[in-house]
């Protein structure tokens, strides 16, 4: 499994299969996902686009994984939140600068509740940490909140 960020859409999660077909599924900014199969022949030519809706996705996905829920896991789509995945560019006006200078929480109401730093996990970094281009943040709060965070986050 590969994942590559498409900068105001998502992400794009891609998959070669046992049998050597090529599938993705695309994790749309508003919480609806695009699945995608391609042709055998030609694993870059998409034979079948299906596009659901985040109710649809997550039906999906216990059809697919059916134990995959926990008593202990938070669903925050049932609260009306969500976490998403934002990456800090080598390019943004944020590389090298510290967390509290965003204003992040107090500009969107959205939180950083980790940094992923290439093989390694800061949860709940302070307003002191240092951002460095290539840097994830884990963002949370409501799809409004976290699509601002991502604005400010994308600024070059």
């Amino acid at each position: 499994m590969s994942t590559t960020p498409l900068p105001g859409i998502g992400v794009q999660y891609d998959l070669t299969t046992r049998e050597h077909r090529h599938l993705s599924v695309i994790a749309h900014r508003d919480g609806t996902r695009s699945v995608n199969v391609y042709r055998p022949d030609d694993p870059d030519a998409c034979e079948q686009s299906v596009h659901l809706t985040s109710a649809e996705a997550a039906s999906l996905i216990d059809a697919l994984m059916p134990d995959h829920h926990s008593s202990n896991v938070l669903h925050t789509t049932d609260l009306g939140l969500v976490a998403e995945r934002v990456e800090v560019s080598a390019h943004s006006v944020w590389n090298g600068r510290v967390m509290g200078e965003m204003r992040l929480r107090t500009e969107t109401g959205a939180s950083v509740v980790a940094v992923l730093r290439r093989a390694e996990a800061i949860p709940s970094p302070g307003p002191d940490f240092r951002l460095a281009g290539g840097d994830t943040l884990i963002v949370i709060g409501t799809r409004e909140g976290v699509e601002a965070a991502a604005a400010i986050l994308g600024r070059e």
